[in-house]
């Protein structure tokens, strides 16, 4: 038996790399896969895999219900939403960054996830929980200057992902991101991958990606960064409490918790 077996996943920028081998993953552990991506060799990805394959623009709030609504129409729900697709537009120079190129790289990395857990919570509710799983990078915990805007998009999903995981516990609705190093997938141009190759810094191959998303939707934690890096199993990020206020009357107090807002 599978460790997901019965269960209906929906998968993000499934044509190719993390998405595709996630795609894999999660169906040699028993779940039934809807295939979602812009390429259609998505259709391909999906017909081994005897699973449904839609072609949407992830970026597209229409095009992202109509994913959702044609996997609970054909597979019977969405059991694991994994909002994989993304985009890097390799711009160092922000002088040089064009309104076309920064709304194409928001769009896609950022609303497609807004848009993407607001289906799956939709879907989900209707089906008793799930789990939600969305694609940062470590650029989503630390500076990447070779492309500012890769990095604030990165940074947009661990916030939002960790800011709307709180208020998805009373639906049984887990939310995490996985942050992948440098992995070996299209984002990264044949003279980036020469590059880490000559300086022997090793790539991670996307399965391992793809076993870190089984972990996550398995643990049954949710509000967490699984960070993944060559050599290493996944595990969450420490994230450091801020401090808190110091003035006359707030002296000794905690700053405003999760709860606080939630109860």
């Amino acid at each position: 038996m599978g460790q997901l077996d019965g269960k209906i996943a929906l998968v993000t920028g499934a044509a190719s790399g993390i998405g595709k081998a996630t795609a894999k993953r999660l169906t040699a552990e028993g779940a039934r896969i809807c295939c979602v991506d812009m390429d259609p060799r998505g259709k391909e990805v999906a017909e081994e895999l005897g699973g449904v394959f839609v072609h949407a623009d992830a970026g597209e709030s229409s095009d992202v219900d109509r994913a959702f609504a044609a996997c609970e129409l054909e597979l019977g729900g969405v059991d694991i939403a994994y909002l994989n697709a993304g985009i890097a537009i390799g711009v160092a120079d922000l002088s040089e960054l064009t309104d076309e190129l920064y709304q194409r790289i928001m769009r896609v990395n950022v609303d497609g996830v807004v848009y993407g857990t607001r289906a799956a919570i939709r879907s989900m509710a209707r089906g008793g929980g799930g789990a939600i799983v969305a694609t940062s990078s470590l650029a989503g915990l630390i500076p990447f200057p070779p492309d500012p805007v890769y990095d604030l998009s990165k940074h947009a999903v661990v916030g939002f992902i960790r800011s709307v995981a709180p208020t998805l516990e009373p639906l049984a609705i887990t939310a995490n991101t996985v942050n992948p190093g440098m992995t070996d997938t299209n984002i990264l141009t044949d003279d980036a991958k020469k590059f880490f190759a000559e300086a022997n810094f090793p790539l991670m191959p996307a399965e391992q990606i793809a076993d870190a998303v089984l972990t996550v939707v398995t643990t049954g934690r949710t509000g967490e960064c699984w960070v993944c890096q060559p050599g290493r199993d996944p595990e969450p990020y420490r994230f450091h409490d801020v401090p808190g206020p110091r003035t006359a009357g707030a002296a000794g107090r905690r700053p405003p918790q999760v709860d606080d807002w939630t109860n």
